[in-house]
């Protein structure tokens, strides 16, 4: 029988600002940095730089330490991972949210760092390849499906438009790093600000940035009616590529966490990270960004709308937008 009382939802993730930018004077939150930065696409990637060092940092703090009690496990992936454990239950959380999908070269690279993170957590669960995502705005979650349904009928009229803004606003992202915390992995990138410009990008196309994209969507998105009521509008662009749904990777056989294997995950996250600075990061190749080192959002594929039990990458396409 499915469960009566929905598990409730999975929110050890804490969306803490790490950039030093308060929103709270501005009526489109994203616009908070943008002035802190003075519009400046530099500055702006610094600051989302500055929250990514910071947070793994703390991450890093938080699960080296020796009373760390171990990985934290996503109940609700758990029990869609093995429906044993509680047949017939179903994720309740209903979201809708509007998502860049990224290109084959951004995919593969996701599947190679992938198949590394397996060799210290060989029990991961691993986001599969047509599932991988950038929420560029998340309109709501954790509703029920009535609810999204009414927001999708509101919004309906103007999703195309909204899907279909990257064909003519093309956000630029680069240097490729792991993020993490005790919960999940996801690559994250940052806003360019001129590097390594191709014959078809200008400096004046630099200047709108991944920041401005969430910025106007957010703006497209209000002007529908529909409020937005989004967890987070912290500087990251991350696309989450595992979870952590066992704990026996990082436990003695008496069920406790094993500090070894948890710093024996870190410091291959450590190793990865060192070889995506050296290989995709102009820093280090003579000002030059390889092949999977940059990502134009809606390259490929326009921005997803999409509803439903979306938390796993899952969901129901409403509209896909044009890519170019």
């Amino acid at each position: 029988m499915p469960s009566e009382v929905p598990i409730p939802v999975h929110t050890s993730n804490t969306f803490e600002d790490l950039s030093g930018i308060s929103t709270k004077d501005f009526s489109n939150p994203y616009d908070a940095l943008i002035t802190a930065c003075n519009d400046n696409p530099v500055q702006i990637q610094e600051r989302y730089m500055a929250h990514r060092a910071a947070r793994n940092a703390q991450q890093k703090a938080k699960m080296v330490d020796e009373n760390f009690p171990g990985v934290t496990i996503d109940p609700i992936l758990l029990r869609i991972c093995e429906p044993n454990i509680e047949p017939g239950y179903t994720d309740p959380r209903h979201c809708l949210v509007f998502w860049g999908r990224p290109t084959q070269q951004i995919k593969d690279l996701i599947q190679s760092v992938q198949q590394e993170l397996l060799a210290v957590a060989p029990n991961m669960w691993l986001m599969p390849q047509d599932c991988l995502h950038l929420t560029v705005l998340e309109m709501t979650h954790s509703r029920t499906a009535g609810e999204i349904q009414t927001m999708v009928d509101t919004m309906r009229e103007k999703i195309p438009f909204i899907t279909d803004y990257t064909f003519e606003h093309r956000a630029r992202l680069i240097k490729p790093m792991i993020g993490f915390d005790a919960s999940a992995l996801a690559l994250s990138f940052v806003p360019a600000a001129g590097e390594n410009l191709r014959s078809d990008r200008t400096a004046k196309d630099e200047k709108f940035t991944y920041h401005h994209l969430r910025r106007d969507i957010y703006n497209l998105c209000c002007d529908t009616g529909v409020a937005v009521d989004s967890r987070y509008v912290v500087p990251s662009s991350h696309l989450t590529i595992g979870r952590f749904i066992k704990s026996r990777d990082f436990s003695h056989e008496s069920g406790q966490s094993d500090p070894s294997k948890i710093k024996a995950l870190v410091t291959k996250i450590e190793e990865i990270n060192a070889r995506l600075q050296s290989e995709f990061w102009p820093e280090s190749n003579g000002g030059k960004i390889p092949p999977g080192g940059e990502w134009i959002v809606g390259e490929e594929k326009g921005l997803n709308c999409r509803m439903g039990t979306l938390w796993y990458g899952g969901g129901e396409s409403v509209r896909l937008g044009k890519g170019f």
